[in-house]
């Protein structure tokens, strides 16, 4: 009975911690449905998406390469680029699960992690299943039902407060991006040098020839690579003096 009493107040307090996340999530997945309506998915098509994948710049990105046949490889890469960072958070999250929390439900956990719900859990002394499938449930639910209610109204909307709600896309961004670049310095930069290639890739002849998905992933990559290389970050260790 204390087991189970344990398992329900566990869950719920996942529940709890998953809300700001979903609501978070609700406003993104509506741009999300729309700009999938705008590339020309169907209504279902957007929500299995958001359903089966969990990844909000993956599934931007991928959109926009959807109407364009052949590019596998440019999708594959371009993903493989934008979503690998969730392979270290299941990693880095993994050390603090519960020992019950194994096989499938470790697959689960994979599917279900995204920053925000691994920026929750990191914090915990112990993951365990119901309070981590607790956490992540509202969000999946607002990141699914977002998307629907997105790409629904996509289909009935006028099509200037269409192109009116699309910036919202922008402002997701701007939102995601603004807070790091008060902390840190060296994001500024990668940001500054991210845009400039963009630009690049837009305008420039010859590179405005490559694909999206191709130009994304080297935007991210060269803008990380130069800002490793000259705003290293240091050790805690050795900033105090000590050894690696």
């Amino acid at each position: 009975m204390n087991s189970s009493n344990n398992t329900l107040k566990n869950y719920r307090r996942g529940l709890v911690a998953g809300i700001p996340i979903a609501l978070g999530y609700l406003s993104v997945s509506f741009t999300f449905g729309i700009i999938a309506i705008k590339y020309g998915l169907t209504v279902w098509e957007a929500t299995l998406i958001s359903m089966t994948t969990v990844t909000s710049a993956g599934q931007f990105a991928g959109v926009q390469m959807m109407p364009v046949p052949g590019l596998w490889l440019d999708m594959l890469i371009s993903q493989l680029t934008i979503n690998v960072r969730y392979s270290f958070m299941s990693i880095a999250l993994s050390q603090k699960l519960d020992k019950k929390f194994s096989g499938i439900w470790r697959w689960l956990l994979g599917f279900f992690i995204t920053d925000e719900i691994f920026a929750v859990g990191i914090t915990e002394e112990n993951v365990t299943r119901s309070f981590f499938f607790g956490l992540s449930t509202l969000p999946w639910v607002g990141w699914s039902l977002g998307t629907f209610l997105g790409a629904f109204l996509g289909n009935i909307l006028p099509a200037s407060v269409m192109s009116a709600l699309g910036l919202a896309l922008y402002g997701m961004f701007v939102a995601i991006v603004v807070p790091e670049m008060k902390k840190e310095k060296a994001v500024i930069i990668a940001v500054a040098i991210a845009a400039l290639l963009s630009i690049a890739f837009t305008y420039a002849p010859i590179l405005n020839k490559v694909s999206v998905g191709i130009s994304i992933s080297i935007c991210a990559i060269v803008s990380a690579a130069i800002v490793a290389i000259i705003k290293p970050i240091e050790n805690s260790e050795n900033a105090e003096g000590g050894t690696v």
